[in-house]
């Protein structure tokens, strides 16, 4: 059995900002010196972001993109709106995005809303209760009954978690059909002040939602994208690499610079081990969905693999149009993988919290 992928959808905030620009609104608020300012810069430039969509931008007066959420610190003890302050706005904001991904997925699904029999949220930057699971049940018209699954705060490898819980409701049930969805506003998180883990964080993450639907392999036609198997390997002695807690202020990023190296020495031997077990070489992988947490990331991700430079290419596409979105951001990349017929058996991969890497193998 097999999960296959019959829509896709994905869906950014109206309003995006140049990462130059963002980087000059990021000084007011976490630079108190000019070397700070010189190194925010560099960093921002060398994250390979070109833009990012954040929920807090308009235009006032038809000016470029603003923001009046944030607000520079009065003094040293001032970090920002509080927590709750941050989760009210996003009780306000994500449905909408998650609504607008879930359309799209299902138009281009050809499956009725009301032939929907589990929806899965997903979603780190944000917990509300009604939800976006209610909005999407009332406003698209799902069935009173549908199964309902939440995944929540597993970070950027969290859809690939998903499509694990979708594959196994397809397995179980030959009439199933999944409606998967992930949103993320990691822009309300943006954190005050100089740490090194923050404005790394600051620099990189960026709002965005994208749903999928899925059917059992059989109900699905023969050229549709099949999720076949996943996989799942906690790395050792990398507790201290990768963190999200929650703070007073926001929910509080840790990125460590010892991700890449944890990722060169750990990811192959996993990754062969476990293709080995599904009858695969990596040598047999034709295209690749890696998640850009970072273009370090990324790279180390590429080279110790052995792969091509061009494996790389569509995560370095959508991490310079998008920025890092969390979740949604490996659906994004297959989505594009999908319209561009790209060969096949595909292999998505993720990295989050623990240090974990999550693995989907499609065919």
């Amino acid at each position: 059995m097999s999960l296959a992928i019959v829509g896709i959808g994905t869906a950014v905030p109206q309003h995006v900002i140049a990462q130059g620009d963002a980087a000059e609104l990021a000084k007011a608020f976490c630079c108190q010196t000019d070397q700070q300012a010189r190194v925010l810069t560099n960093l921002y430039h060398h994250t390979h972001i070109q833009r990012r969509g954040s929920v807090l931008l308009d235009r006032a007066n038809g000016s470029g993109p603003r923001q009046s959420f944030f607000e520079p610190a009065v003094n040293q003890s001032d970090l920002g709106p509080t927590t709750r302050e941050r989760m009210d706005r996003y009780a306000q904001e994500a449905p909408a995005m998650a609504l607008s991904a879930a359309q799209k997925a299902l138009a281009q699904s050809g499956v009725a809303a009301q032939e929907i029999t589990h929806l899965i949220t997903i979603s780190c930057t944000g917990f509300a209760a009604p939800g976006a699971d209610i909005f999407l049940i009332e406003t698209l018209g799902l069935s009173p009954t549908v199964s309902r699954t939440h995944i929540g705060f597993m970070g950027c490898h969290a859809a690939l978690n998903g499509l694990r819980v979708a594959l196994a409701v397809a397995d179980s049930d030959p009439n199933a059909r999944v409606l998967l969805c992930a949103v993320e506003l990691c822009s309300l998180h943006f954190q005050y002040g100089w740490d090194p883990d923050q404005v790394i964080a600051n620099a990189l993450f960026a709002d965005g939602a994208a749903a999928v639907v899925g059917v059992p392999g059989a109900a699905a036609p023969q050229d549709a994208w099949r999720v076949e198997a996943t996989g799942s390997c906690l790395f050792p002695n990398s507790r201290d690499a990768m963190a999200w807690r929650v703070g007073d202020h926001g929910f509080e990023m840790t990125l460590s610079r010892r991700v890449p190296d944890l990722i060169a020495a750990h990811l192959r031997p996993w990754l062969e081990q476990w293709l080995g077990q599904h009858r695969l070489g990596l040598e047999q992988i034709r295209s690749w969905a890696i998640h850009p947490g970072g273009p370090r990331i990324l790279s180390s991700a590429v080279e110790c693999l052995g792969l091509p430079p061009t494996a790389g290419v569509l995560s370095d596409q959508v991490l310079a149009e998008c920025g890092n979105m969390s979740s949604p951001t490996i659906l994004f990349i297959l989505d594009r993988l999908r319209v561009q017929q790209a060969p096949r058996p595909c292999l998505a991969l993720g990295f989050g919290p623990g240090l974990v890497a999550e693995a989907a193998l499609l065919i």
